[in-house]
């Protein structure tokens, strides 16, 4: 039997321990801190949160992304949003969309080009009849590729959607089935890529075909889709081979089939039936759902905005470490209180949905180097006779353009500093400001085969994020030096060398504090070639932000113990 004084004892400690996580839990910042490891909003979800975020620490090796690898196609302008413009009756609307959509600092639009919009009657007959009088099928989309021109807008030209007439079924096996024959998509897809050569360079092929009904009213088919992607890849190359092509957007699920199948087994088994090489651009859904986009357990059995990194380590296990990851669709879902049935994209405020969106863009730029553009899911639609449709509240705008909080919030993030997040940054990523006479000089020993050159008073300035910061240059009997200026300390760096070396990486900065760090650099003398740079976080800080992860964790295990009763 215990004595008084150790039961005096325990309460006493016990009556201090809980104070002292009380007063942790409740503080502002331990609340964001915890926020900032879960994702999660409420604090019993956050303790929660907490815990299985420890476990899979503990339990898990280390993620295998391979971020200081340099990675083609994530120096674009990230900022992408799905449109419906084909929905769109009146050009007025149209115009009035892009514009709002080129206001809000987007560069990208990811439109669909239903092939059974474009393709209707039958093989090779690209005449619309549905009306009278018949006119060209290609007149609705050719008036699309000009207005996102004249307002500078990028297309990613999504492939999908066969007509009837190309299944022996028809649309008894669904409208999104594929064809019966593959060719048939193939010379589709030569038709569309042939006729925007030059106007469009950004293909994908096909959408969510893991999970139902997107490859129609039957199971999924990872290796029959591979064989689809094949054919799309060969005939858009042969069509244009400076077409680049992107892969089906992957729904995050973790069923295991028939109808849905989870996109980290359907990717693998792509790659199990020869998908290597047959696509340029990984895609992926990155969508929230239930929690926020700082919501860092990574696990198969979750899905999550972090949920992407799994698909990354699939790609490194295949040797597609040099290719990117783009978001097709990313969002969260605003759908309105009291709203009938059960959330099945999770729910928040619109406030949060603005928030969380922001937050989506910053950390996979801050974070995730392999992920290149990322495409809001979506704009708006045509009208409101979706609204009883749970997924009609994703959208930016509504069918009158009204903005919605996250449209303001988007538009105030593109417009804002960009800062160069970790991971290897090629030299002529998006976030990088040169001034002077700098010139692009292609060279296969380069990384990806280019690089900048410099002469005496250019400038290159960007803000990076992060602790370490290095230069990736080639250097030569030409090189000269440099100076550079961060945070307003100056320093110099001699480049010069008799023999000629590739891919040599110069430490500028190391062990600053972890924040956002200004970096001006100059031409002094010669030239300089800058073939990127690699930002880095020191252990230091990476120990230190688990530290704080183990120590809130202890406190709630000791007060456990404390409290937890006890048989006498």
């Amino acid at each position: 039997m215990r004595s008084r004084a150790s039961i005096l004892g325990y309460t006493l400690l016990s009556i201090i321990l809980a104070s002292l996580l009380i007063f942790l839990l409740f503080h502002g910042s331990t609340r964001n801190l915890l926020r900032n490891w879960t994702g999660e909003e409420s604090l019993k979800e956050q303790v929660k949160g907490l815990g299985a975020l420890l476990i899979l620490r503990l339990t898990q090796p280390p993620l295998e992304t391979e971020p200081y690898v340099p990675i083609a196609r994530t120096s674009q302008n990230p900022y992408a949003v799905n449109t419906f413009l084909e929905q769109e009756v009146e050009e007025a609307k149209i115009r009035r969309s892009l514009q709002m959509i080129r206001d809000a600092g987007f560069h990208w639009i990811r439109q669909q080009f239903p092939w059974e919009d474009i393709e209707i009657h039958g093989k090779g007959d690209f005449q619309d009849r549905r009306t009278q009088p018949p006119k060209s099928a290609w007149e609705k989309y050719d008036r699309l590729v000009e207005l996102a021109q004249e307002y500078g807008l990028e297309i990613i030209a999504r492939l999908d959607n066969p007509p009837a007439w190309s299944r022996a079924q028809g649309d008894e096996i669904g409208t999104f089935a594929p064809p019966d024959d593959l060719n048939d998509f193939g010379d589709f897809v030569y038709a569309v890529v042939s006729r925007y050569r030059g106007r469009i360079r950004y293909y994908q092929i096909w959408n969510e075909p893991n999970i139902y009904p997107e490859w129609g009213k039957q199971p999924v088919n990872p290796e029959a889709y591979t064989e689809l992607l094949k054919v799309g890849y060969t005939r858009a190359k042969e069509a244009d081979p400076e077409a680049v092509i992107i892969s089906a957007g992957l729904a995050p699920t973790t069923e295991m089939g028939p109808k849905n199948l989870s996109d980290l087994v359907f990717l693998q088994k792509m790659y199990d039936a020869g998908a290597k090489g047959y696509f340029d651009i990984i895609s992926v859904q990155g969508y929230g759902l239930w929690t926020g986009p700082d919501d860092r357990r990574v696990d198969p059995s979750r899905t999550n905005f972090s949920r992407p990194q799994l698909i990354r380590e699939i790609m490194v296990r295949n040797g597609d470490a040099d290719k990117p990851i783009w978001a097709a669709e990313v969002g969260w879902n605003a759908l309105p209180e009291g709203f009938p049935g059960t959330p099945v994209y999770g729910r928040v405020s619109e406030e949060l949905q603005a928030q969380y969106t922001v937050r989506a863009y910053e950390r996979a730029q801050e974070e995730w180097p392999w992920m290149g553009v990322i495409c809001y899911w979506f704009f708006k639609r045509a009208d409101d006779r979706e609204k009883d449709q749970p997924f009609y509240y994703f959208r930016l705008v509504e069918p009158d353009f009204t903005p919605h909080p996250v449209y303001w919030a988007l538009k105030e993030l593109t417009t804002s500093q960009s800062v160069i997040g970790l991971g290897y940054k090629q030299e002529d990523h998006w976030a990088l400001t040169y001034h002077g006479r700098w010139e692009t000089e292609f060279d296969e020993s380069a990384s990806l085969s280019a690089y900048r050159v410099g002469f005496p008073e250019d400038t290159l300035s960007f803000t990076f994020r992060g602790t370490d910061l290095s230069l990736v240059v080639v250097k030569d009997g030409r090189s000269g030096i440099l100076e550079a200026l961060v945070d307003g300390q100056r320093r110099e760096y001699d480049l010069s060398t008799l023999r000629r070396e590739y891919q040599v990486e110069v430490p500028i900065v190391e062990g600053l504090a972890d924040g956002e760090h200004q970096v001006e650099i100059t031409v002094v003398s010669d030239q300089a070639a800058i073939d990127g740079l690699i930002v880095r976080r020191t252990p230091i800080y990476l120990i230190r932000r688990s530290l704080g992860l183990l120590t809130v964790a202890a406190l709630l295990a000791i007060l456990g113990y404390l409290l937890w009763p006890r048989p006498r």
